[in-house]
C-alpha cells in the first residue's frame, strides 16, 4: 500500500476517530483552498487541482459527506463542515510546517518541497510535527508565504489581491504565491519575486497583455497568468525577515 493510500485516524477534535486515506485528506485541503473566497468548491475545480478526472470526484465527495466532513450542494459543489474545516486546517498545518523544515533545516530548495511534503504529511505524527514547529521557532508562514494554521485551528484568511489586479504605478508587497509548480517558483525567484519583496507596476498592456514590474530596481515583464498567481498586499510596507530561497538548478 502506498503512502498516499495509507489509512490513519484523522487527528482532529471530535473527528479523531475517523480514518481517512491520503487521497481523502487531499480532497479536504483542496476544498478548503478553493472555498476560501466563500464559494462552494466546484467539481471541475477540485478535479483540476488534484489532477484527476471530474467524473471520479463525485464518489469521494459522497463518502466525505457521509462522514460529516462536507456538504454537497447540487449544481454548486462542496463546502466543508466545521469538522471538515478543522481537519483541513490541521492537514495544511502539517504540510506547511514540513515544507518549512525541509527548506530551513535540511537545505531543500523552496521550489522542491511541495511534493516531498505531500508524501511526508500523511505519515507524520502530531508529535513529530510539533517538534518541527518548535525547532523552527513557530513560523507564521511557509517558504511560499502561505500562512501556517495554529494547533488550535486559527489561520490568517485575508482576501488578497494579485499582481494582475494592480493598476499602473501601484506599489505592493508580495505575500504568497502558488506553490504547486517548481518551474513557476524558479521563474519567480530568478526575478526576485519572493515573499516580502516590493513590486511596482510600471506599465500594463491592454487585453491581458504583459505587465512590466519594478522589483529591486530591476524591470521585469511577466504575463497576466503569472501575475494572477502571485498574491500581494498594498499599503505601508512592513518589516520583513528575509529567508534564503534555494532553487535547484
Amino acid at each position: 500500500m502506498s503512502d498516499r493510500e495509507s489509512h490513519h485516524p484523522a487527528r482532529s477534535g471530535s473527528a479523531q476517530d475517523l480514518t481517512l486515506t491520503g487521497p481523502a485528506e487531499d480532497y479536504l485541503k483542496v476544498i478548503y483552498e478553493i472555498g476560501q473566497g466563500g464559494d462552494a468548491a466546484a467539481t471541475n475545480d477540485i478535479a483540476s487541482e488534484l489532477g484527476i478526472a471530474a467524473a471520479s470526484v463525485s464518489g469521494m465527495l459522497q463518502r466525505l459527506a457521509r462522514l460529516g466532513l462536507v456538504k454537497v450542494e447540487r449544481y454548486r459543489g462542496a463546502r466543508l463542515t466545521a469538522t471538515g474545516r478543522h481537519i483541513a486546517l490541521q492537514l495544511l498545518r502539517r504540510h506547511r510546517i514540513i515544507e518549512t523544515y525541509l527548506v530551513e533545516k535540511l537545505g531543500f530548495g523552496w521550489d522542491d518541497v511541495d511534493e516531498e511534503a505531500e508524501r511526508l504529511e500523511h505519515a507524520a505524527s502530531p508529535e513529530l510535527v510539533e517538534r518541527m514547529d518548535a525547532a523552527l521557532g513557530r513560523p507564521k508562514a511557509d517558504p511560499h508565504g502561505a500562512p501556517i494554521p495554529t494547533a488550535a485551528g486559527r489561520v490568517d484568511e485575508r482576501r488578497l489581491s494579485t499582481i494582475a489586479d494592480l493598476p499602473e504605478r501601484a506599489v505592493a508587497r508580495v505575500v504568497r504565491m502558488s506553490d504547486r509548480d517548481p518551474a513557476f517558483l524558479r521563474y519567480l525567484a530568478e526575478r526576485g519575486i519572493l515573499p516580502g519583496a516590493t513590486v511596482r507596476v510600471e506599465s500594463r498592456e491592454p487585453f491581458d497583455g504583459p505587465i512590466t514590474l519594478m522589483v529591486a530596481r530591476t524591470r521585469h515583464t511577466v504575463g497576466t497568468k503569472v501575475a494572477a498567481r502571485v498574491y500581494v498586499e498594498t499599503g505601508p510596507e512592513k518589516p520583513v525577515i528575509s529567508r534564503r530561497r534555494r532553487a535547484r538548478r
